[in-house]
């Protein structure tokens, strides 16, 4: 009852908002796609089309309310060698495969693979992306002469300005028709829509695969559809994370799976690219309002209607307008807060997130970037957890004991600083207590490490005892094998 009820919700709040919102999503992805789908070496109605049927589904199906998911620059990357080789057939061929991996990830619960993404990682992320995408314009920009400049300056004045004086329509709406009845009014030389590419003049229709079914295709598409569905998954469990934090609401990351695997073969089987979540078209939704699946659903539908019934209107807005708004997404997108928190946090983390920006803004491949930043994370934080290892000695000549009391985690990490611990010299003549009571012992190398320094001292006919060994250390070592005298007491 409760599900039924939040799915209710995320469809019927503010209808209105929702679609206004969406719109503005709408814009932001037309030149995007369009871009996108030159870089795939694909027609532009390849990416409209896939854009499109995934919007639609993934409203229904996705994990993430107000998420937009689209044809993506990242999954272009990837197809471009496979289209150039084998054509566009193939490239569906291997957008359908991809989606049947993404639903699979999604069933065997994956999703949470996500908590291993920290927050410096997902920040650099943003960041590059909002490089990335302010980087896309550039052409559109410095190609255009003063009348572009000033056209852009125009539109980026509209969307700043106009939310001081009203909010009822969001400001890149007003940029839009502004800019276009302008420029037709005036018959101004400027670069339209039109101008990118030729727009579809049909609807979408369900196909089926013109490949042949059999080994040699599955050979040609597998390692391309692998490559697809996991940098998919990635740029949009990532998106859905900006989301949860920009919205305080959490979402399905498994669910978000399956759906965008839905999406994908979908947009497979209608004639399009596969795609995944939309950063930068996402915060925009997100910003103007979008909180339910409405908006999603909206962005989808009307840019379809835009491009096949609306056509020979959309064919007139100027790229100009289309510039601005991308350069506001852009300006959003990155998180400015994180320059003055590159002094305020430690090295280590401002390390990962300047990182992953670099490597993802030099090779515009964001798998890679994230693929680095959680690298290092993990190299970081192992060796941060392994500089807590302690071994302090008590000495009690008296009785004739020399104490090691150990305290924090032995792994593969700290193994070598845990064996270094303990000197020979200082045993001689005495009785040695190793005291793991504040230890535990992670992995096969500590094991070996413990058993190496009980034969150690075994060897020099110094009489040993290990104590403290809590029940999940000793139960490593039981599966393991013997190591000396190394058992709990």
């Amino acid at each position: 009852m409760t599900s039924f009820i939040t799915y209710r919700r995320e469809w019927s709040a503010n209808p209105l908002r929702e679609m206004l919102a969406g719109a503005v999503a709408t814009f932001a992805l037309i030149p995007e796609v369009i871009a996108f789908s030159f870089v795939a070496g694909v027609d532009p109605q390849v990416g409209l089309f896939a854009s499109f049927v995934i919007g639609i589904v993934i409203a229904f199906a996705g994990g993430r309310p107000a998420m937009i998911s689209a044809a993506a620059g990242s999954v272009a990357l990837v197809v471009a060698p496979l289209v150039a080789a084998h054509g566009l057939p193939y490239l569906l061929a291997a957008g359908l495969l991809a989606g049947l991996i993404q639903i699979v990830f999604g069933l065997l619960r994956l999703g949470a693979l996500m908590r291993f993404v920290s927050k410096s990682v997902r920040t650099g992320f943003v960041n590059a992306l909002a490089i990335l995408i302010f980087a896309a314009q550039l052409p559109h920009i410095l190609d255009g002469g003063w009348l572009n400049y000033a056209m852009i300056a125009a539109g980026l004045c509209i969307i700043y300005l106009v939310p001081r004086l009203m909010t009822a329509i969001p400001s890149p709406l007003i940029c839009i028709l502004v800019l276009t009845i302008g420029a037709s009014v005036l018959d101004l030389p400027v670069l339209t829509v039109a101008d990118l590419g030729h727009l579809p003049d049909s609807l979408p229709t369900l196909s089926w695969l013109t490949v042949p079914l059999n080994l040699e295709t599955l050979q040609i598409v597998a390692g391309p559809a692998v490559a697809i569905a996991m940098v998919g998954l990635l740029e949009s469990m990532m998106t859905a994370s900006v989301v949860d934090d920009l919205t305080d609401t959490p979402s399905s990351k498994n669910r978000e799976s399956t759906g965008l695997g839905l999406a994908n073969v979908a947009a497979s089987l209608f004639g399009g690219i596969a795609g995944c979540g939309m950063i930068g078209q996402t915060v925009s939704n997100v910003k103007y309002g979008g909180r339910g699946r409405l908006s999603t659903l909206f962005a989808g539908a009307l840019l379809l209607v835009l491009m096949v019934l609306l056509k020979p209107w959309v064919s007139q807005v100027p790229v100009a307008a289309l510039v601005a708004i991308m350069v506001m997404v852009s300006m959003d997108t990155f998180d400015w807060s994180s320059l003055r928190s590159l002094i305020v946090h430690p090295k280590m983390s401002s390390v990962v997130m300047v990182a992953t920006v670099i490597v993802t803004v030099l090779t515009a491949n964001l798998a890679l970037g994230v693929a680095v930043g959680v690298l290092l994370s993990g190299v970081f934080f192992t060796f941060k957890v392994a500089r807590l290892l302690k071994v302090e000695t008590v000495a009690d000549e008296a009785a004739g004991l020399l104490r090691y009391q150990v305290s924090g985690q032995v792994f593969f990490a700290s193994a070598d600083l845990f064996v270094d611990a303990f000197d020979i010299r200082d045993a001689e003549g005495l009785r040695v207590v190793i005291d793991l009571t504040q230890a535990h012992l992670w992995d096969i190398t500590a094991v070996a490490a413990l058993h190496r320094v009980v034969q150690r001292f075994q060897a020099h006919d110094i009489p040993v005892e290990v104590l403290g060994l809590n029940q999940a250390s000793a139960t490593l070592i039981d599966s393991v094998g013997p190591a000396g005298e190394a058992r709990p007491a």
